[in-house]
């Protein structure tokens, strides 16, 4: 039988891990996708950095250079305080240039190379074309790896179609590189297309070591064709994505490494600062 002594100790590290398995969303970091501001950056970069910023977000993901050199993108950064996480690659690169996104990633010292979209014939997305993007996918994957970087795939709704019993997307987990290719799980496009991102998150829960928090207006009728009208963009919590259970779970698994916000809508200047707020009050 243990002692007393012994039994305390082992109730206070039980509260300890307790405490620190539901410590608030408010303590971690969270980022911006740029194109949330793409309107403002192309306008007004210095201003828009400012105002990024001073909205206390400190890590980005992005890559373009707005028509500046080098240099002069990357003193901005250095004056507000901001660090590129994570640059976009297009798949002709991944197909055929592999050197030009890793140069793109090595400029910014970025971590993460992500593609965002699979070509395909209009909504004609089915196995060939996922097919054809794993072996994409996974030679890119090793050769990012090989350079000390992490490659992400964005899904974007079409993914989620069915074939063998299950969706594609699960045909293209399981046949991409664990140990080089991963996913950015954006909860607006894995919500639209009919799917539950807890119950993802939770099927593949070291898949996803990045997410992109959107949330999708109330009534908004989703499809599998990877589109959406913008403006059914809302604040964070507002929505019909239930954001909360999301970052419950995905702080659980802690798969997840970054949490970027991307507000597509005309509006998202305004709402930005608002989602920031209610993911600080999360608890």
């Amino acid at each position: 039988m243990s002692s007393p002594s012994f039994r305390f100790i082992k109730i206070l590290s039980l509260l300890a891990f307790l405490f620190i398995s539901i410590l608030s969303f408010s303590q971690k970091k969270i980022g911006l996708q740029l194109y949330s501001f793409r309107n403002e950056l192309s306008k007004d970069l210095p201003g828009t950095m400012e105002k990024i910023s001073k909205m206390g977000i400190k890590e980005l993901e992005g890559g373009g250079l707005y028509g500046l050199q080098p240099g002069e993108y990357k003193s901005l950064l250095e004056k507000y305080q901001l660090t590129i996480v994570s640059v976009g690659a297009d798949f002709n690169e991944l197909d055929s240039n592999l050197q030009k996104p890793l140069e793109r990633a090595k400029l910014f010292n970025a971590k993460y190379v992500v593609c965002f979209w699979i070509p395909h014939n209009g909504n004609e997305f089915g196995i060939e074309d996922a097919n054809k993007a794993i072996a994409v996918f996974n030679k890119a994957g090793k050769f990012f790896k090989e350079h000390g970087l992490s490659f992400c795939y964005h899904p974007h709704g079409y993914e989620f179609r069915p074939f063998s019993n299950q969706t594609i997307f699960d045909h293209m987990v399981q046949k991409m590189d664990s140990r080089s290719v991963n996913f950015e799980m954006d909860v607006f496009w894995v919500k639209h297309p009919g799917q539950d991102p807890v119950a993802l998150l939770k099927k593949y829960p070291n898949r996803f070591p990045l997410l992109h928090l959107k949330d999708r207006r109330i009534g908004t009728i989703g499809n599998q064709n990877g589109q959406a009208d913008e403006e059914t963009n809302v604040v964070l919590g507002t929505g019909d994505v239930d954001i909360k259970a999301i970052l419950k779970t995905a702080n659980k698994l802690k798969g997840v490494k970054y949490y970027f916000i991307e507000d597509e809508s005309s509006r998202a200047m305004d709402q930005v600062p608002k989602s920031i707020a209610y993911l600080k009050a999360l608890k």
